[in-house]
């Protein structure tokens, strides 16, 4: 621990007191990312620095606020940092918040194997790392990792469609996943795998585009090398734009029988409403039940409108306040507290697991309106 985490923990009153006069004088930062939010002024020491993916997404947005907010009110120096889909504008990003005398670097990786660089520079300059989200895999430079269960989402998902889906067998099923560079989309397909594989052995549901996880069919665990090769196949890299282009392409050579009522596994909200829409412009398709996560307000929407089915609902509240606990216990010199490990390839690091909630049209206002998270004034139709 550095002595200004020692002297500011040695003299709190004041502390609190110079934090809350350099968070009444915040400044936007600007970065190599773009805009960067920043709850400290320029010159000041920032204790934890925050990296995150993008800010073209609303969960992120969502995010950065969470961690602007908690980290202020308790007092502590802070900076959020957007990577725009780069590891080398993460790396970059990490390398100034190092510059900055942080103490606790959380970083939500945008390539799980990339940010291994960035993460071992923090750790030789004596910082203590929390991978938020996504893990960052083939280093022990990692302390701690803040998740959802990743393969509980993928298993709602999955559960979801077997629920939900027609009567009789042969129903086609349209698999699509996140990114090969992010660890977690791997554990979400291997989630959604353990529960969709059993209908697709037995007929009852039948893959319509994807060659390898028909191949696979019969294999109810897959390797990692397995999946990476469906979602060679099915990846939609997180994007909006190649979602849709995918389904669109998936559709146009599909057959009679790979449409009608049809299942859609689509990873998370944003793509989900892109496959959404395309699915819906689809004359012979006759009705579609399709996954989510991450409850994203558009998805809210669409989800009172009839057009997406379901979303898997990570209070980012919850995941964000572990986190910063998990800082300020650092900061304090504690030990954070967790509840499993997760393997990185190199080490087993430690975890702390939130809790998931399945959301659909029936329970969205008491999942999502009456626990905070939205204001119903954001929706139309909702009941």
């Amino acid at each position: 621990m550095r002595k200004f985490v020692k002297k500011l923990i040695g003299l709190a009153l004041m502390a609190t007191m110079v934090m809350g006069a350099m968070t009444g004088c915040s400044s936007n930062a600007a970065s190599n990312s773009g805009t960067a939010g920043s709850n400290t002024s320029s010159t000041a020491n920032v204790q934890v620095g925050i990296v995150l993916p993008t800010k073209d997404e609303p969960r992120w947005l969502q995010d950065q606020k969470q961690f602007e907010t908690i980290l202020g009110d308790a007092g502590f120096t802070n900076q959020v940092l957007f990577s725009q889909g780069s590891s080398a504008t993460e790396k970059t990003n990490v390398e100034t918040l190092i510059s900055k005398g942080i103490d606790v670097l959380i970083i939500c990786a945008q390539d799980g194997a990339a940010a291994s660089a960035a993460v071992e520079e923090a750790k030789a300059a004596g910082v203590k790392v929390i991978a938020y989200d996504r893990l960052v895999t083939g280093t022990d430079a990692v302390d701690y990792y803040v998740t959802f269960d990743s393969f509980a989402v993928g298993a709602a998902q999955g559960q979801y469609l077997i629920d939900n889906a027609p009567a009789g067998s042969g129903i086609p099923l349209y698999l699509y996943a996140g990114a090969a560079t992010d660890n977690n989309a791997f554990i979400f397909f291997e989630g959604a795998w353990s529960v969709l594989q059993p209908k697709i052995a037995d007929g009852t549901l039948v893959v319509a585009n994807s060659s390898e996880a028909i191949n696979l069919k019969d294999q109810a665990e897959l390797t990692r090398e397995q999946i990476g090769t469906i979602i060679g196949q099915i990846t939609t890299d997180w994007d909006f734009n190649v979602a849709k282009s995918k389904a669109e392409a998936n559709l146009t050579s599909a057959s009679a029988s790979a449409k009608g009522d049809v299942l859609v596994l689509a990873p998370n909200d944003g793509t989900a409403r892109s496959i959404a829409d395309v699915f819906a412009s689809d004359k012979d398709i006759t009705s579609y039940v399709i996954t989510g996560q991450d409850s994203e307000k558009a998805s809210v929407q669409y989800i009172i409108d009839g057009k997406q089915s379901m979303t898997v609902f990570k209070d980012t509240r919850t995941l964000a306040a572990d986190s910063v606990a998990m800082a300020m216990n650092i900061l304090e010199g504690k030990e954070p507290a967790t509840d499993t490990t997760y393997n990185n390839d190199k080490i087993d690091v430690p975890a702390k697991q939130t809790s998931i909630v399945v959301v659909t049209k029936d329970n969205v206002k008491q999942a999502l309106i009456d626990s905070g998270y939205y204001n119903s004034s954001e929706f139309t139709g909702i009941k």
